[in-house]
């Protein structure tokens, strides 16, 4: 099976989408952007390819009769069962860095007592703690590998340091050094091996189930048996320069934007993207061509960055902002979004006694009316309306930007696609699928 793959490299976030020949999305990753583009370009796309493989083992799994009412069930297991798998590896990986940066005069004559523990706090993390973090009802706040491993590294690290006489600093220092170059090594691609042994788990969770699990061999074997071939890459993005790919393979962000609304909804005329460095407002034709656009200046107001510094200074959560904001009763009027300043007025505002949901409400109005102005030079909104971007999913924005369509352009259907996030790898994928099918 061809494959075409478009990667959208945002300034914190970097996004895959894997299309075949039909057009049809087979599979999304994303992953957190790093300062090594290549390694958040790399392990997006890996990701993608995995969702892919499960795509295809949904299609294989729901032909089969005995399986066809239980396949989210099952997909449910077999994913969590490939994350276990992907963990491990990497653990191995961490562990193996970690004994090897154990040198130096800092650890002269010390050297075998900090192995011995390091050693010790990686066999517990192995062989009890990954399966306490991928059992069934587990709840993990990531899937990131180095939120998980950190997170327990610390509280294994003390207890095993105090108990084999080392400074826990010592074994805090490896960690610190060596996560960093694991990041920097995705998981192998080896995904069939994975796959097979996270199903072999699978069937042991379920043989109590009232289900055949030998019924899951064949469809998870035509599956695996497909064999994905990278055809073309399109890159995109914030940091597109960085990707690693020939010129002719680049694609603006403003093309494969427009180009991707309109293939989520093909009567789009007017998109607005919010991401986390910009905002765009593009207009297209009834072919997803663009024929205008704006964009926010070099300043950082309005946009994602924008946001995440709010969230910093009021210590909160990104993900808390847009919740506290819908408890507002009334809108805060913010006289500036510039983020220099932000700080500042925040803090006068919340000394003056304002409650911090109203000020997050006057912030995500002043965020919106920013994104209708940057839209109104692009040639205002047309009927079909998309928002794209993060803070398409953040429910205060929306919220400010469904009022402010009214008030200025009557009714207008407006789309938020639950995936929009990945609108620009979208339109990179479809520019990857054209270069080989209509040339």
């Amino acid at each position: 099976m061809e494959c075409f793959v478009g990667i959208d490299l945002g300034s914190t976030t970097t996004k895959a989408v894997v299309m075949d020949d039909k057009g049809q999305v087979l599979g999304r990753g994303i992953t957190n952007s790093r300062s090594n583009y290549d390694t958040a370009a790399r392990v997006s796309k890996l990701e993608a390819f995995i969702d892919a493989r499960l795509s295809l083992i949904r299609r294989e799994l729901e032909k089969v009769p005995a399986v066809a009412d239980r396949v989210d069930e099952i997909l449910s297991g077999l994913t969590r069962n490939f994350r276990r798998e992907q963990f491990v590896e990497q653990l191995g990986d961490l562990e193996q860095t970690c004994v090897a940066n154990v040198e130096g005069p800092r650890f002269a004559g010390k050297e075998k007592a900090i192995i011995g523990a390091l050693t010790e706090v990686f066999r517990r993390l192995r062989e009890e703690e990954a399966d306490k973090l991928f059992a069934p009802t587990a709840q993990r706040k990531s899937d990131f590998f180095r939120d998980l491993a950190g997170s327990r590294f610390m509280q294994i690290g003390e207890e095993v340091a105090r108990d084999a006489g080392v400074p826990f600093d010592h074994l805090l220092h490896m960690y610190d050094k060596s996560i960093i170059e694991v990041e920097n090594r995705p998981p192998s691609a080896d995904m069939n091996r994975k796959f097979r042994t996270a199903m072999e788990r699978v069937r042991g969770e379920l043989s109590g189930a009232d289900l055949d699990t030998a019924a899951l061999g064949a469809p998870i074997d035509a599956a695996l048996d497909v064999d994905m071939v990278e055809r073309y890459v399109v890159g995109t993005g914030y940091g597109r320069v960085r990707l690693p790919f020939p010129k002719e393979h680049i694609r603006s962000e403003i093309l494969c934007h427009g180009l991707g609304a309109h293939l989520m909804y093909p009567k789009t005329r007017t998109v607005l993207d919010i991401g986390g460095q910009d905002t765009k407002g593009i207009q297209i034709d009834e072919k997803g061509i663009v024929v205008n656009f704006q964009m926010n200046d070099r300043c950082a107001a309005g946009t994602g960055r924008y946001l995440g510094y709010v969230a910093d200074e009021m210590n909160m959560g990104l993900h808390e902002l847009g919740p506290l904001a819908m408890k507002a009763t009334k809108s805060i009027r913010i006289n500036s979004t510039c983020t220099v300043f932000a700080g500042a007025e925040l803090r006068d505002r919340l000394a003056l006694g304002d409650k911090r949901e109203d000020i997050l409400a006057g912030l995500h109005r002043a965020i919106m009316l920013r994104a209708m102005s940057i839209i109104s030079r692009s040639g205002g909104i047309t009927d079909e309306f998309t928002f794209t971007g993060g803070v398409a999913k953040n429910e205060a924005a929306v919220k400010e930007l469904r009022q402010l369509v009214k008030e200025n352009y009557g009714e207008v259907k407006i789309n938020i696609d639950p995936d929009s996030i990945y609108t620009g790898a979208l339109g990179a994928s479809e520019f990857a699928r054209r270069a080989v099918v209509e040339a």
